[in-house]
C-alpha cells in the first residue's frame, strides 16, 4: 500500500512533477494499491495541466544537457535521466545549446522532453522538430513531456513502497 499523502511520498511527488495542484491531487486520491495505481492516477492528473502549471513546472528542470543549479531528488533525478542519453557528442552538443538558445527566444521557457530512453542525436531531432511549432502545439507537447516524465519519476521513486 503506497501513501501517497505523508510528507515524504508529497516530497516525492513534487519531484516527480513540480506542480502543487498535481501533488495535492495525487496524493488526495491515495493510498494506492500499487505503484501501476500510483502511475495511472498521476498520468490522468498530469492530463491536465494548464500553461501556468507548465510554467510552475519548467523552474524544477534543468536545460537539455546542462546540470541543475538546484539540490535534491529532482535535480538528482535530472542528472541521471541526462546522463542516460549517452557519451557526449561536441556537433550534437553544440547543436542543443543552441536549439535551446532560439527555443528560449521562441517560446519563454526551458526545452523539455522526456530524455529517459533517448540519444543526444533523438534529443536534438526533436528540439530541431518542435522549433517549428505553434505556441499551441508547442504547449501541448511540453505538457505531454511533463506527464511522460512525471510518469516514469514515480515508477521510479516509489517502487520501494510497492
Amino acid at each position: 500500500m503506497i501513501d501517497a499523502g505523508s510528507p515524504a511520498s508529497r516530497e516525492r511527488l513534487t519531484a516527480a512533477l513540480g506542480v502543487r495542484r498535481w501533488v495535492d491531487e495525487v496524493a488526495a486520491s491515495g493510498p494506492y494499491d500499487s505503484v501501476a495505481a500510483l502511475v495511472t492516477e498521476g498520468s490522468r492528473a498530469a492530463g491536465s495541466l494548464t500553461d501556468a502549471e507548465l510554467e510552475e513546472a519548467v523552474g524544477h528542470h534543468p536545460r537539455i544537457g546542462e546540470r541543475s543549479t538546484h539540490e535534491g531528488t529532482s535535480a538528482r533525478l535530472s542528472a541521471g535521466e541526462q546522463a542516460g542519453l549517452g557519451r557526449n557528442d561536441e556537433g550534437v552538443d553544440a547543436a542543443i545549446a543552441r536549439g535551446n538558445e532560439v527555443y528560449e527566444s521562441r517560446f519563454g521557457r526551458v526545452f523539455l522532453i522526456r530524455a529517459a530512453g533517448r540519444s543526444r542525436q533523438e534529443v536534438l531531432d526533436e528540439l530541431q522538430r518542435r522549433l517549428k511549432n505553434d505556441e499551441d502545439t508547442e504547449a501541448a507537447e511540453a505538457k505531454e513531456q511533463l506527464r511522460q516524465i512525471a510518469a516514469l519519476r514515480l515508477g521510479s521513486l516509489f517502487e520501494e513502497d510497492a
